[in-house]
């Protein structure tokens, strides 16, 4: 009985480690599911890297797109720069050719009228001021110049507007304007190197704010109708023997010489406190407007020469009152002049011819050796805008320079650059005294 129950009970454990293990349908659901995401994440490891490589090839195709429109933009901008430049170049040289044409035709339309109307060369003078006057303060205010504009010879040519249009018969007052026109300005001309260049309008309204002024009292002086009348009567010993007339040396003195004096004092006082009182923080603010005294100390400095060490006697803090006397001085010395000029017609006619000469050399200087300086500056400019592409760019060049190791071929040809660069940069220079003025005719 206990050997029969002891062999059922090994004969049910043997069956029962044979029978399969029942599953649930819920253990059999999770255990689908879970092979089912073990193959999806498998899959989606490989779509990962196939995405990545997908990914990684579009971003590389963008870059190499983005690489290509970049260098193609380039080209097309270069060339577009290089087109617009040669464009901006014709048109340049199209400006000069009228100006020097429209140059030439008008200074020989004055001098056919000096000979044929000298009575009317004041208005000649008038609508040359009130026309082209305006027109440069709009320029110099664009290029920072304005203040050029509060110089003496502005202030000059002012007084001279008014004398001519509303008092012409004022013998006192055409003294006053006789003495600016043929003192400071006109020998501002000889001095401050003015040039007669037709080509160029700056140029060519500088010299004549200077010159015109002498031209038209010279004429009024000497060959106007009714001041000639005036100095050769005939048949009326009563009549006066010249225009203005001059009642003794103190008369002639005072008018020529002590009332000019004081108004030029005027305006030295008032450009003083415009400029270095009113105005001095917006100078101080932008260093780019330009005022006479920047430029003249700018290339007085440059060049080291007399007048720099002159204002500098006082030290360097006190180089503005030193150009102020040094200005005073030329201003008294140049007035004092025009008293022996106003009483001789030969003495006046030689310094008439003196100016134009002066101004048609010094227009000959600035064609022949400075303007060749300043083409080659452009130049320069240009080759400093475009680097030759046969330096260290050249593919020769990189392969001598790769394979061999050895730069010496690659150094012959930068120092051969350097030195081409470097006598260029000596011939641009232009010597700041061979710099023609433009309104330098308020100081030193």
């Amino acid at each position: 009985m206990c050997h029969n129950t002891t062999s059922k009970t090994i004969k049910e454990l043997h069956d029962a480690i044979r029978r399969p293990v029942p599953i649930h349908n819920g253990q059999r659901r999770r255990r689908k599911t879970c092979w089912v995401d073990n193959m999806w994440n498998n899959e989606e490891t490989f779509d990962d890297g196939d995405s990545f490589r997908r990914v990684k090839q579009r971003f590389s195709d963008k870059t190499k797109k983005v690489a290509e429109t970049k260098e193609k933009t380039k080209e097309i901008l270069s060339k577009q720069a290089v087109k617009i430049a040669k464009q901006a170049e014709e048109h340049e040289r199209f400006i000069t050719k009228v100006t020097h044409l429209c140059g030439v035709l008008g200074f020989g339309t004055f001098c056919f009228l000096l000979g044929a109307r000298p009575q009317d060369i004041s208005y000649v003078y008038c609508l040359f001021f009130v026309t082209f006057v305006p027109l440069r303060w709009i320029y110099y205010r664009f290029m920072k110049w304005h203040y050029y504009l509060l110089d003496f010879c502005y202030y000059a040519n002012t007084i001279f507007l008014v004398m001519l249009l509303l008092f012409p018969r004022n013998e006192k007052f055409f003294m006053v304007c006789f003495s600016f026109a043929e003192g400071p300005l006109a020998w501002a001309l000889i001095v401050w190197r003015c040039s007669l260049v037709f080509s160029s309008l700056d140029k060519l309204v500088s010299v004549l704010i200077h010159l015109l002024p002498g031209i038209v009292f010279f004429t009024i002086r000497w060959w106007d109708p009714a001041t000639f009348e005036a100095m050769h009567p005939e048949g009326n010993a009563g009549r006066r023997a010249s225009w203005p007339y001059a009642e003794g040396k103190s008369y002639l003195w005072t008018w020529l010489f002590v009332v000019p004096l004081v108004a030029y004092t005027l305006w030295q006082i008032l450009y003083f406190l415009i400029v270095n009182v009113l105005r001095r923080q917006r100078l101080l603010r932008d260093p780019e407007v330009m005022t006479s005294y920047r430029e003249l100390s700018k290339k007085a400095q440059k060049a080291n020469n007399v007048w720099w060490r002159l204002s500098g006697l006082l030290g360097d803090q006190n180089r503005m009152l030193m150009y102020i006397l040094l200005q005073a001085a030329f201003t008294v010395a140049t007035m004092a002049l025009t008293v022996p000029i106003f009483l001789s017609y030969k003495m006046h006619v030689i310094f008439q011819v003196l100016k134009v000469c002066a101004a048609i050399w010094n227009g000959g200087s600035f064609l022949l050796e400075v303007m060749p300086r300043q083409v080659i500056l452009k130049e320069k400019k240009k080759l400093e805008m475009k680097p030759i592409p046969t330096q260290l760019d050249s593919p020769v060049l990189e392969k001598n320079i790769t394979e061999n190791g050895n730069m010496a071929e690659g150094q012959i040809e930068i120092n051969n650059l350097a030195e081409a660069g470097t006598e260029i940069n000596n011939l641009g220079e232009v010597p700041e005294s061979e710099q023609p003025c433009t309104n330098n005719s308020n100081g030193l």
